[in-house]
C-alpha cells in the first residue's frame, strides 16, 4: 500500500475514457465553451484499452480497490465491454453515465463483469432536465435506462447536482421517485470544477439545506474510510450527500484520476497531471508504471476544498479529467 504526505492511501481510480459528451450540462461542459468548433482529443491521443488495463494492473499492488469508468460520456466510446473484461475481476468496477445510452448497453456491461452504474440525473421533469443539461433529450430516456440496468442485475446509484434556483425542487422529486426502489440517490453540492462553469457560491445548496427539505432522516455509518458521501436513510431509502463545499473531505480523499490521454491527476481540482502515456509508448513495463505512480502519490499534498478561496489557481475541466 502507498500513502501520500497526509497518510491517505490510493484506493480509488477514476478513468476518463473520452472527453466528449452528448450533453452540455452547465456545471460541467457549458456549450459556449464546448461548441461544435471545440477541439476534442483525437483517436491517437487517447489511451487504448490495453494501455488502460496496463495502468490499472500496475496500481493493484499499490492498494487499488475501485475503478470508475467515466468521461465525458463513457458510453460514447466503442466496445467498453472489451475494456471491462481486461480489468482485474477482484476490483469493484463501476461506470458513471448520463444514462442516455444506458438502455442500449446495460446488458452488455453487466455480462462483461461491470458491478454498478452511477447515473447523473439532475431533474425528472423535462423542463428542468433540459435546462440543467442544455439538451433536447427527455429524462424518460434516462429513467428507462435505469430500469433496464436494474432488470439485468446492475446495481444503480443516481447522482444529482443541485443548483439553487434551478433544480432545488428536484431534491424531493428525485428522492420520491426512487423511494421504493433499490436505487441509492446521492445529492451533490454545486462545485467550482474547471474554469468555465461560472460557479457562484450563492448558487450552492448545502447538504444541510437539502436534508432539511427531506427531513426526517436517520444517519447511516460510512461503508469505508474515504467514502465521500454522508449517508442517511429516508424510511427504507438510502440517500447520500456529497458536500465538497460546505464539508470538505480532503482529509480522507483516496482518489486518483486518469485522463483519456493518459495523464494521472491527484485531485479533481488539479492544475496539471503527470504523463503516463508517454512512458507506456516508450516501452515502460507495469513495474515501471507502478514505481512512477507510487512516487507521484507519495508526494501528493492536495487539499483544494479545505483551502477554497484562499489560493487562486487554474483548474482542469471536469469533462477532461473525469467526474
Amino acid at each position: 500500500m502507498v500513502e501520500d504526505t497526509r497518510g491517505r492511501p490510493l484506493r480509488d481510480l477514476r478513468i476518463s475514457l473520452t472527453d466528449r459528451c452528448n450533453m452540455r450540462c452547465r456545471y460541467c461542459m457549458p456549450r459556449e465553451h464546448f461548441a461544435e468548433n471545440h477541439e476534442f482529443l483525437n483517436k491517437t491521443e487517447i489511451l487504448s484499452y490495453e494501455e488502460i488495463a496496463s495502468i490499472v494492473n500496475s496500481m493493484v499492488p499499490l492498494g487499488l480497490e475501485k475503478v470508475r469508468l467515466t468521461g465525458g460520456e463513457p458510453l460514447l466510446r466503442r466496445d467498453i465491454d472489451k475494456l471491462v473484461k481486461q480489468l482485474p475481476s477482484e476490483l469493484d468496477l463501476a461506470l458513471t453515465t448520463n444514462g442516455l445510452l444506458l438502455e442500449r448497453y446495460a446488458e452488455i456491461l453487466f455480462d462483461s463483469g461491470l458491478d454498478r452504474v452511477t447515473v447523473s440525473l439532475d431533474a425528472i421533469d423535462e423542463e428542468t432536465f433540459q435546462k440543467m443539461g442544455d439538451t433536447k433529450e427527455s429524462p424518460s430516456k434516462v429513467l428507462k435506462g435505469i430500469e433496464k440496468a436494474l432488470s439485468v442485475g446492475l446495481k444503480v446509484k443516481v447522482n444529482s447536482v443541485i443548483r439553487k434556483g434551478v433544480n432545488t425542487h428536484s431534491i424531493k422529486e428525485i428522492s420520491d421517485y426512487f423511494i421504493n426502489s433499490d436505487v441509492i440517490v446521492r445529492f451533490i453540492e454545486y462545485m467550482d470544477v474547471g474554469e468555465t462553469n461560472s460557479w457562484n457560491l450563492d448558487e450552492v445548496v448545502s447538504g444541510e439545506e437539502m436534508r432539511d427539505i427531506l427531513a426526517p432522516l436517520s444517519t447511516i455509518k460510512q461503508n469505508y474510510t474515504g467514502e465521500v458521501a454522508n449517508r442517511y436513510s429516508r424510511g427504507n431509502q438510502e440517500l447520500g450527500f456529497i458536500e465538497s463545499v460546505s464539508k470538505p473531505f480532503c482529509h480522507s480523499c483516496n482518489r486518483a484520476r486518469l485522463s483519456a490521454d493518459g495523464k494521472i491527476y491527484t485531485c479533481l481540482f488539479a492544475s496539471k497531471g503527470n504523463d503516463l502515456k508517454s512512458l507506456l509508448r516508450m516501452g515502460a513495463t507495469n513495474e515501471d508504471i507502478r514505481i512512477a505512480i507510487s512516487s507521484i502519490w507519495k508526494n501528493r499534498d492536495d487539499a483544494y476544498s479545505e483551502n477554497r478561496g484562499k489560493v487562486e489557481r487554474s483548474k482542469v475541466e471536469m469533462s477532461y479529467i473525469g467526474g
